[in-house]
C-alpha cells in the first residue's frame, strides 16, 4: 500500500502543500495547464528556496499582477491604502488564506465591483475543468469544509458564504491543484503528523483573533495539535480543509518504507525554524499487511484488600454495563500478608474518566492506575446457525479473510439449555456443528 505522510512541524497551508507536491514529483506542467484553463485571471510561479538550510518549492499564485503577503503585511498594506484613499471611498477587503486570511467570509466585498463567489460557482468553475471526476470531488469536498467552518463560525449557512474575489481564485488555485497533486501521487492513504499551529494573535478583515484562528479550530476539531516556536498563524483555514479532507488518520511516522520526500516552504522564513511541510511518499511493509486493525486502549487498575467479595463481582457487572471491554480480578497477596485482588479494567479511552469515577464510587479503592496500551483485534461477526433446540448466535474472527476461531454465544447456549433441559455443553457442540456444516462446507 502506497502512503503519503504529512509532517506539519511548521503547520500547513495550501501554498505548502503545493510545494511539497511539486518537489515529491508531481510535473509543474501539471500546475501550470489546470491553473491555466480555469481561466479565473490567475497565474503560477514557482521558485526553490530555502527555510533553514532546507531546499524546498515555493508556490504565489498571482491574481493578475497581484501576490499574496503574509497576514500581518497585507492589512498593514491594506490600512496604509485605506489612509492614502480616505477622501475617495473606502477599499474593498478581500481574504486571502495562502498568508493565514480565510478566503470565506460571511459578507461580500462591498465595493460594486467586486463580487463574491459562493459555493454553487465555485462547483460550477470545477466541473469545468479538466481533471477526472474523483480529483472534482476532492476539491469540492475540501471547499465544502471550508465553507461549513466558515458558516458556522459566523452563524449563517453554507449557500450564504461568499468567497470573496481574489480570495477564491486563490482558494481554487490551491484546492484544486491539491486535489489534482493528490490524485497524481497515487497514494492509497494519507496519514497525517499532530499540526503545530502556531500563537499568538492576527489582525485580519475582523479584526485582532487569537491564533488558531476560529474556523481554523473548527476544521481541525479531534485532530492533535499543539503550538510550538514561531508565535504566529502557522496552519491556515486551507491547510487546515485540506488535511481534514485527504488525512485518514492522524499518527506519528508510519511503518514504511520510503520511497521518496517533498518539501513545500512558507513565505515566511524564521531564524531556526524550517517554515516548511514535508511529504513522505512509502510503501507500507508487508507486516502492516496482515490487516488486523490495531487500537490503543487504557488499562485501568486497583489493588483492592478490604471489599467484599460479593460487592467486587457486582463493580465489574457495573462496569461492562457501563461500557468497560472487559473486567477481571487478579487474586494477589498484599502487604501485611493479605489476600486481596488486583482490579484491571480494559477500556477505550474517552470511557476513562467515567469508568474511572465508578471504579472510586463502587469499590474502596484510593488509588486508580493507568496505563495506554496497543492491541490488535481480529474482524469479528455474528453468525446465526438454528440447532434442534433454538437459534444460537455463533462469533467468527477472521485473519486475512480467513475464518481463525469460532465461538457460541454463552448466553443464547444458557438460555437455550435451560428452556429445554438439556446440557449446555451440548448445546454448544451442536452449535458448532451445525455453524461448520452450513458455513464452513461452502
Amino acid at each position: 500500500m502506497r502512503i503519503a505522510y504529512l509532517d506539519c512541524f511548521s503547520g500547513m497551508s495550501g501554498d505548502m502543500f503545493l510545494g511539497a507536491l511539486l518537489d515529491a514529483g508531481v510535473p509543474a506542467r501539471v500546475f501550470e495547464e489546470t491553473v491555466a484553463a480555469m481561466n479565473i485571471g490567475a497565474r503560477l510561479e514557482i521558485s526553490r528556496v530555502s527555510r533553514s538550510g532546507i531546499a524546498a518549492v515555493k508556490v504565489d499564485v498571482y491574481v493578475g499582477e497581484e501576490k499574496e503577503l503574509p497576514r500581518e503585511e497585507y492589512w498593514e498594506q491594506q490600512g496604509h491604502k485605506q489612509e492614502h484613499h480616505h477622501d475617495h471611498g473606502h477599499p474593498h477587503e478581500h481574504g486571502n488564506d495562502r498568508t493565514g486570511e480565510s478566503p470565506a467570509l460571511a459578507k461580500p466585498a462591498p465595493a460594486p465591483h467586486r463580487h463574491g463567489r459562493g459555493l454553487q460557482e465555485i462547483k460550477a468553475i470545477i466541473s469545468g475543468t479538466t481533471i477526472s471526476a474523483a480529483a472534482k470531488n476532492t476539491a469540492v469536498a475540501i471547499f465544502e469544509a471550508l465553507g461549513r467552518a466558515e458558516a458556522k463560525i459566523h452563524n449563517t449557512t453554507i449557500e450564504h458564504i461568499h468567497f470573496h474575489e481574489v480570495g477564491a481564485a486563490d482558494a481554487l488555485v490551491d484546492i484544486v491543484c491539491a486535489a489534482l497533486g493528490a490524485e497524481a501521487l497515487g497514494v492509497d492513504e494519507w496519514v497525517c503528523s499532530p499540526l503545530n499551529v502556531g500563537g499568538g494573535t492576527v489582525k485580519c478583515a475582523h479584526g485582532t483573533l487569537p491564533v488558531p484562528a476560529p474556523a481554523t479550530v473548527e476544521l481541525l476539531r479531534s485532530a492533535p495539535v499543539y503550538s510550538s516556536g514561531p508565535q504566529v498563524e502557522l496552519v491556515t483555514p486551507t491547510g487546515a480543509a485540506i488535511v481534514k479532507t485527504l488525512a485518514r488518520r492522524f499518527a506519528p511516522f508510519p511503518q514504511m518504507k520510503i520511497l521518496g520526500t517533498g518539501y513545500g516552504a512558507g513565505t515566511r522564513d524564521f531564524p531556526g525554524h524550517a517554515n516548511v511541510v514535508r511529504l513522505t511518499l512509502g510503501e507500507s511493509q508487508p507486516s502492516l499487511e496482515a490487516d488486523v486493525p490495531q487500537e490503543t486502549i487504557a488499562v485501568l487498575e486497583a489493588n483492592l484488600d478490604d471489599l467484599n467479595p460479593q460487592v467486587f463481582g457486582y463493580a465489574m457487572e457495573r462496569l461492562l454495563e457501563e461500557g468497560a471491554l472487559e473486567a477481571f480480578g487478579t487474586p494477589v497477596q498484599m502487604k501485611k500478608s493479605r489476600p486481596g485482588m488486583v482490579l484491571t479494567v480494559l477500556a477505550r479511552p474517552e470511557d476513562v474518566p467515567r469508568l474511572t469515577k465508578l471504579i472510586f464510587q463502587e469499590t474502596t479503592t484510593l488509588g486508580v492506575r493507568r496505563r495506554d496500551e496497543r492491541r490488535q483485534v481480529l474482524p469479528r461477526q455474528w453468525m446465526m446457525v438454528s440447532t434442534q433446540w433454538g437459534d444460537v448466535r455463533v462469533k467468527v474472527a477472521s485473519l486475512n479473510g480467513t475464518v481463525s476461531n469460532s465461538t457460541p454465544e454463552y448466553e443464547d447456549c444458557r438460555r437455550v439449555a435451560a428452556e429445554h433441559h438439556v446440557p449446555l455443553k451440548s448445546v454448544m457442540q451442536e452449535a458448532l456443528r451445525v455453524y461448520a456444516e452450513k458455513y464452513r462446507s461452502g
